[in-house]
């Protein structure tokens, strides 16, 4: 079996006391709550953090101090395998992507030992990286986050983070989970759109293991999501301090100040996530999208445009990225470029309502208004009513 994490028949009583799920029915997933679907955004989000490439077995169950070398738990370690061959097995077969016989391996030794939780967890986390690699076979580019999901994988992905959470409570019944199997059950909640118990669970992690910067990203997500932008603007910040260069924090830094309305350092931070990525190859997005909005927003469209226009190189299959370098040039009264980027943006995205009305309003000024009244004809079907272009 994996190696067990011990703790002290008073710890252990302790920890129920303080944990309902455990204390009663020591359960995980809950059925009866009723789901919210699965965003996009959230599947690669997840890709993210690097810790969710370990095993459980790798990491602590309860808080330790921060090594002299400043790793931390979202960082690649060599694992120890187990001492349970199959499960050994299984391992090996799932940091070397073959996760369909990973989970094999571990179902069939579960047959014979159901009662593993080492067994459960593990099973867990192959489900998990499941979705994940359902996600990049969809679309490997990173900022594909932008795209809209197929149905297909919203299916997949909510089937899989309940049949993983299921898993974890199955294994909870037998022994304690690791910081990092609660790592994991947080992020099923991610998926299933259930920001509470993903909040819940990141929290009782990063209790048991503070020195996880990709937990603290992940909480700050999190908070960010349930508009808890004070919570969130601390939790990356926790982030940073471990990870000084993490240019998705320092993004979503930005992202929780604008929340609170403080523009500056909004603008502030953005600027930092463009600057940490000047020298690197593959660029994300977000930070360049995040900026030139604010900038549009404070009617500097002159400002944006150069930084929206790096956005189309980064992200040239982004639908936002076009849509909002249309708009800084409608603002600028510069109709032609404007034209061509909603039109890009429209072909990227064909079904979205509101890319047909700002393109149908630029022919209209253009004085193209057949065409005009042909975009605001189909951003009324697709919105499934009546629609006036006034």
């Amino acid at each position: 079996m994996l190696q067990s994490h011990t703790t002290s028949p008073n710890g252990w009583v302790s920890l129920q006391a303080n944990i309902c799920e455990w204390s009663t029915s020591r359960s995980f997933f809950r059925p009866q709550r009723r789901f919210r679907t699965l965003r996009f955004a959230a599947v690669f989000l997840l890709m993210a953090g690097g810790a969710t490439a370990q095993s459980s077995s790798s990491l602590p169950s309860a808080p330790s101090p921060a090594p002299n070398n400043s790793e931390t738990v979202s960082r690649p370690t060599v694992l120890s395998k187990s001492p349970d061959l199959s499960l050994a097995k299984a391992e090996s077969l799932m940091e070397t992507g073959q996760l369909n016989e990973a989970e094999v391996v571990v179902r069939q030794d579960l047959k014979r030992a159901p009662d593993s939780a080492d067994a459960h967890f593990l099973l867990g986390h192959i489900l998990y990286r499941e979705i994940q690699a359902g996600a990049k076979q969809t679309d490997p580019n990173p900022n594909a986050v932008y795209a809209a999901p197929p149905k297909s994988l919203i299916e997949l992905s909510e089937k899989k983070a309940k049949e993983s959470l299921t898993e974890f409570t199955a294994g909870a019944h037998y022994h304690k989970p690791s910081a990092f199997d609660l790592k994991i059950v947080a992020m099923d909640y991610v998926l299933l759109g259930d920001s509470i118990d993903a909040d819940k669970w990141l929290t009782q992690s990063l209790q048991w293991n503070p020195n996880d910067s990709d937990g603290w990203y992940q909480l700050g997500r999190t908070k960010y999501n349930e508009n808890r932008f004070t919570e969130a603007i601390d939790a990356f910040k926790k982030c940073l301090a471990i990870d000084a260069t993490n240019v998705k924090a320092e993004e979503n830094l930005g992202l929780s100040y604008a929340g609170l309305g403080d523009d500056p350092d909004a603008a502030k931070a953005y600027q930092t996530a463009i600057d940490w990525q000047t020298s690197s190859v593959a660029k994300d997005v977000e930070a360049y999208l995040a900026l030139g909005t604010l900038l549009l927003d404070q009617n500097r469209p002159k400002d944006a445009i150069p930084v929206l226009i790096e956005a189309t190189q980064i992200a040239p299959s982004v639908s936002r990225s076009h849509e909002l370098l249309g708009k800084a040039y409608l603002q600028i009264v510069e109709l032609v470029k404007a034209q061509t980027e909603l039109e890009r943006a429209v072909s990227l995205s064909p079904d979205t309502a509101h890319l047909h009305y700002i393109l149908g309003q630029i022919y209209r000024k253009e004085g193209f208004l057949t065409k005009a009244k042909a975009e605001f004809d189909r951003c009324a079907a697709l919105q499934g009513g009546s629609f006036s272009d006034r």
